[in-house]
């Protein structure tokens, strides 16, 4: 069975710098992937690379069996790719509901609509006419998310979730990801928050310097196993 998402030997250069260094990853329909490591490890460029934010230098990202070389940003979302990134970028001028809605000017067919989207985030529903700048930090990442489900897609990209957001409020954030994941999304999450990634991946997989170092089941990994390669003391 082809994955829904396949990245083989992936480059990807800022400049004469180069962040990822032969990156492979494999992610089947439905799946939940929790990529992991410190500052500086390339996780952000890696989803950029998805997104089609950032070209690769070498390598092929493929979707669906669809090699998506050459395909822009806007194309991806058409073809069902949704990037939440870092530091969430809500429309500060417009409210919840109208940052939803602006997320589904694509009209892909779905299960992601208003209703949907505040089942899942219910304090959504109460701040629905709340503007972006009368957010908190929690509120903005849950309609960042939110936005991004209304393009109904199958693969959402999920870039630092937990950053600067206080633990409670985490938590409640990361509460609704398996019912992201019920609904057939499947979801491959950027996280320094090594407890709420293993929480709810499938997979794991930790990059130091550009490079892959650890490759498991989360199911089969321990925090320890994870801090070692966060710090290049082991690579599995």
């Amino acid at each position: 069975m082809t994955a829904l998402l396949d990245l083989e030997s992936v480059d990807v250069h800022y400049g004469d710098f180069q962040a990822i260094h032969g990156v492979s990853l494999s992610l089947d329909e439905g799946e939940t992937l929790a990529v992991m490591g410190a500052n500086g490890a390339g996780k952000s460029t890696l989803l950029k690379a998805v997104a089609g934010l950032m070209a690769t230098s070498a390598g092929a990202v493929r979707f669906g069996g669809q090699d998506l070389a050459g395909m822009a940003p806007h194309q991806r979302v058409a073809a069902g790719i949704s990037l939440v990134p870092e530091g969430r970028r809500v429309f500060k001028s417009l409210t919840v509901e109208e940052n939803l809605l602006v997320g589904g000017y694509s009209g892909r067919p779905g299960p992601w609509d208003l209703a949907a989207v505040f089942k899942a985030f219910p304090l959504l529903a109460e701040r629905r006419s709340r503007t972006g700048i009368h957010l908190s930090g929690g509120e903005q990442q849950a309609t960042a998310i939110g936005r991004a489900l209304m393009a109904n897609p199958r693969l959402l990209l999920l870039d630092e979730v937990s950053l600067g957001l206080a633990p409670v409020v985490v938590k409640d954030i990361y509460q609704a990801l398996p019912v992201i994941s019920s609904r057939g999304t499947t979801v491959l999450i950027v996280e320094q928050d090594v407890s709420q990634a293993l929480s709810v991946a499938d997979h794991v997989q930790c990059l130091l310097e550009g490079r892959t170092v650890l490759e498991a089941s989360a199911a089969s990994v321990t925090r320890d196993d994870v801090a070692a390669a966060y710090f290049g003391l082991e690579a599995r």
